[in-house]
């Protein structure tokens, strides 16, 4: 709040960096945000390295979209050494929490027990064995599909589309609450945009600050988690390429299918990139190998 809304960037930043330190995973993530954005700075105060650090600092303990983020620096060698696979490993780790929060909450609230499937072995298996428990997809999809589906069937996001179920939208935080609250009547001056996710809050300290999407231009995000969720909530839905030629511009220069399937987001910077870090094209391909439906981001 002191950082965004009050613009105090070095009081917001030092509250932030001390619950960093008692390993607070939200302040965490939202330094990593800053450093991979530059916020509060030049584009030349972008510390990528920094800001991996810190993402995989909050994944370690276990931060939903500090597991994205990281999980795509990873795969998209952005910021840290390239690798694919452990990347994908994080981003199915970050669908598998959000499976298990869900469940918690319904669960905790309604007095539900996961479905039971016992196998029957011969006597040479010992009692104890985790043979006896192995998983039936057969039996657990359809009961998690219609457990969720009842419960959050008018409000509900397919993050974890790879799975069959329909997942609700994580609850926002207070603070990004607040966020939307503040710049709802007091909106940015100076051209500066707002990211585009409706439960983010996060302005822009700089004009071109934030990515936007390169397809219809109109949806900016300060984060690759806040496209993830908006994508597949709401602007997947909404991403048409004819959007951004209104102002008469040739629509053929608008990008090819694939932008238009992924739902590109690229940067505004109008200098060249300072380095080939932020000249990788990133491809956004979901979070999990096979789900494709998270759009890319272009850097």
């Amino acid at each position: 709040i002191r950082f965004y809304c009050l613009e105090n960037r070095g009081s917001g930043a030092s509250l932030m960096a001390k619950a960093a330190i008692a390993s607070h995973s939200p302040a965490l993530y939202s330094l990593a945000v800053i450093q991979f954005n530059g916020s509060g700075g030049t584009k030349n105060d972008k510390d990528l390295r920094a800001g991996v650090a810190l993402c995989a600092r909050a994944a370690s303990l276990g931060h939903i979209d500090a597991l994205r983020e990281f999980g795509h620096c990873l795969q998209d060698g952005y910021g840290v050494r390239q690798n694919v696979a452990e990347g994908r490993r994080f981003l199915v780790q970050a669908n598998a929490r959000e499976l298990a929060c869900v469940l918690s909450a319904y669960c905790s609230g309604s007095g539900a027990t996961l479905p039971q499937h016992h196998h029957h072995h011969d006597q040479s298996h010992h009692p104890s064995s985790p043979s006896r428990f192995r998983y039936d997809p057969t039996r657990f999809r359809p009961w998690l599909a219609s457990l969720i589906e009842s419960r959050w069937q008018s409000a509900g996001c397919p993050l974890l589309s790879d799975f069959g179920c329909n997942v609700p939208p994580p609850e926002s935080h207070p603070a990004n609450r607040f966020l939307v609250e503040w710049f709802a009547i007091r909106p940015p001056e100076g051209g500066l945009r707002l990211c585009s996710h409706a439960s983010c809050g996060k302005p822009e300290t700089r004009k071109h600050e934030f990515r936007r999407c390169s397809v219809c231009g109109n949806v900016n995000y300060c984060s690759r988690a806040c496209q993830a969720l908006d994508w597949k909530i709401r602007h997947k839905h909404e991403c048409l390429p004819l959007g951004r030629w209104h102002d008469g511009e040739d629509e053929e220069d608008g990008g090819d299918e694939d932008d238009e399937d992924d739902g590109d987001v690229e940067e505004e910077d109008e200098e060249e990139e300072d380095d080939e870090l932020d000249r990788r094209n990133d491809d956004f391909n979901g979070d999990s190998g096979s789900m494709q439906t998270d759009g890319a981001i272009t850097r």
